[in-house]
């Protein structure tokens, strides 16, 4: 049996990956902005081992008090998923001060908040597990994505540093990708709209429209998703990015490809800098 900490769990990944953590027996730790609303959607699992935690991860001091909860109640925690965010489809013009702000607060200053929490125990413990939750739109970028795309590429540098900082105290480190999942990530609430449209965008109102009529036919199954998430934490053999779905594959690969063009395509600017020239 393990203690598992995760975020952002009242619908889809989130309840998913509760779900079968309970079903299997483990503890889980589960933050939601409501609690009632996560004990509504789980409906029969067992919850003998689980602890809600209405929580606002934007508030640190909130943050410290839920993982003081967690450790309290089941001695530990093992493994922690940051799963919790939202989307946003609209231009770069389109987006307000305030839109920008909130998207780094969950997605970014929110992981941040938990793992300054969470990190003084698993030191102690000489172990433990940050698994985060990015996207595909973490290694790569289309238009109207960009606020979206810019969280998920800094949760991906977090990751990447994180990593390399605390494996000396045996804490292990994963960032998945996951592609388009079967969940209500493309309705809203889950994904937020620009407030006011500005003209001449035609291609990404197209593309809205598009997305928002996706839902239920995304290629990802987020039953399959959790389990592998939750793979990941059981066999600590997972590779620091692990992209989950076909299409992530692909659109990763791409982008792979593409980088490398540009490298090569701006080799000789790139070596022309140096103090002597290679």
């Amino acid at each position: 049996m393990s203690t598992w900490l995760v975020t952002g769990t009242s619908r889809g990944l989130g309840l998913e990956i509760v779900k079968q953590l309970l079903e299997r027996g483990d503890n889980v730790a589960a933050t939601t902005r409501s609690a009632h609303r996560l004990t509504e959607a789980l409906g029969a699992t067992p919850r003998d081992r689980l602890l809600p935690l209405e929580l606002d991860l934007t508030d640190e001091s909130a943050v410290d008090v839920a993982v003081c909860a967690a450790e309290d109640r089941f001695g530990g925690i093992d493994v922690v998923v940051n799963n919790a965010g939202y989307g946003f489809l609209g231009a770069v013009e389109e987006t307000t001060a305030a839109e920008v702000q909130r998207m780094f607060q969950v997605q970014v200053f929110g992981v941040w908040n938990m793992l300054r929490a969470v990190l003084p125990g698993m030191r102690t413990a000489g172990r433990g597990h940050i698994i985060n939750v990015s996207s595909v739109l973490g290694l790569t970028a289309f238009p109207g994505w960009a606020l979206y795309c810019s969280a998920k590429y800094a949760l991906e540098g977090l990751s990447d540093a994180l990593a390399g900082e605390v494996a000396g105290f045996g804490i292990k480190v994963n960032v998945v990708e996951p592609g388009y999942t079967r969940t209500d990530f493309l309705r809203p609430p889950a994904l937020s709209l620009p407030e006011h449209h500005v003209e001449g965008y035609d291609a990404i109102r197209t593309m809205t429209d598009a997305h928002l009529a996706m839902g239920g036919t995304q290629l990802g199954d987020p039953v399959k998703v959790a389990t592998a998430i939750i793979e990941v934490g059981d066999s600590g053999k997972a590779p620091l990015h692990q992209l989950l779905g076909s299409d992530s594959y692909r659109l990763g690969q791409d982008r792979v490809r593409a980088l490398a063009q540009d490298f090569e395509a701006g080799r000789k600017t790139a070596v022309s800098t140096d103090t002597t020239p290679a």
